[in-house]
């Protein structure tokens, strides 16, 4: 079996996206593959049982047929960490990983998925950089956009990796504006090849990639949905927070922007649904209403609204607090966003080096 340990530099910087193309381009390429989360931070309960968020995805979207408790070994439930440091947590967690991992020994090709850059883990002694050394995994580490940045990034995170005795193979780009720096690819590849480091992809910008559709803000912010508006399957072009003078505030929504607005600001509300025109076909205007707080609105907004058919929601935290929970949708993809799952696919397999990535995953044998 040959195996590559997929790292970031972060969160959010597309190590999901690019998991799904890697796993797309091994099956493309006849391999009999499947995946690993070691370590899971976001676990849901699947079947009775809890797993890391993209263990699932991953098993859905490619029918794997591993067992998650196989492919999802480790879990970090809030005050995990905690526990561990005082020495309530005596089972033995590296030996769980180093099983599962063998479990896979019939697989041609594994795809093992960090959490986070580097280092995040060590706390409890299983940071990525440990658990690749544990495995004997090279690592792949993903960054995201510019040009210092992410070689930067890229170079801190391949030291602590490198500490440990693990082999940076390579790293891939991932939200870059190709159309606007077309030369950009070749710059990257030229900056990491000075730290030995070799370019195997270089993914473009695609808003579908980066931002929600309607539908999943209505799942993930659990609020109450007062008007649906014309499609729920519509990405979000932007976010917007209204929280100034309406004359300010439209000057500062962009097309199809989702605007989070207090809900007992009635004349910011009344100038956006005032001003929204053709927003679901990308023009000027907003598609949508977050309305924070919990107030109660004034029947002629509610009419507004619907008349204007926007999109909105009622949530009752703060405008910080949905703020933050909407950020935290912005990268996460779902199994049922099939469209986004397509298109990742198809991205994935035009712009990423997926030979070189086999290339340069290494074989391991079991005793």
């Amino acid at each position: 079996m040959r195996h590559v340990y997929l790292a970031a530099t972060g969160q959010n910087r597309g190590k999901t996206t690019v998991s799904l193309g890697v796993l797309d381009g091994f099956k493309r390429r006849g391999l009999s593959t499947s995946f690993l989360k070691p370590v899971g931070q976001r676990t849901v309960i699947e079947d009775g049982a809890p797993a890391d968020e993209d263990a699932v995805l991953m098993k859905q979207v490619f029918g794997l047929y591993e067992p998650l408790s196989q492919m999802s070994p480790v879990h970090i439930p809030r005050g995990f960490t905690q526990a561990y440091i005082e020495g309530d947590v005596v089972e033995d967690l590296p030996a769980r990983i180093r099983s599962a991992h063998a479990a896979f020994a019939d697989r041609d090709a594994l795809l093992i998925e960090g959490t986070g850059h580097a280092g995040v883990g060590a706390v409890i002694g299983l940071s990525n950089a440990a658990v690749a050394a544990m495995l004997g995994a090279p690592a792949v580490i993903v960054s995201e956009g510019g040009v210092g940045r992410p070689i930067d990034e890229i170079v801190l995170n391949a030291a602590l990796f490198e500490r440990h005795g693990v082999k940076v193979a390579g790293a891939i780009v991932n939200k870059v504006d190709l159309d606007a720096k077309p030369g950009l690819a070749g710059t990257l590849e030229r900056g990491l090849e000075r730290h030995g480091i070799p370019l195997l992809g270089v993914l473009p910008y695609r808003p579908i990639l980066s931002n929600p559709t309607l539908a999943m803000v209505v799942e993930g912010l659990h609020g109450e949905t007062i008007h649906p508006g014309p499609n729920l399957d519509l990405v979000i072009g932007g976010i917007a927070i209204g929280a100034m003078e309406p004359e300010h505030m439209l000057r500062r929504i962009g097309p199809r922007s989702l605007v989070i607005v207090p809900g007992d600001r009635t004349d910011v509300i009344d100038a956006i649904l005032g001003a929204h025109w053709d927003a679901s076909d990308g023009g000027i205007g907003a598609l949508g209403l977050l309305l924070s707080g919990g107030y109660p609105l004034e029947n002629h907004t509610l009419a507004a609204i619907r008349a204007a058919d926007v999109f909105a929601m009622d949530v009752p935290d703060d405008t910080y607090q949905v703020a933050s929970d909407l950020h935290d949708l912005l990268v996460k993809t779902h199994p049922a966003d099939l469209g986004k799952i397509t298109e990742i696919k198809a991205l994935l397999w035009e712009h990423l080096f997926i030979d070189r990535i086999l290339e340069v995953a290494e074989e391991v044998h079991f005793d």
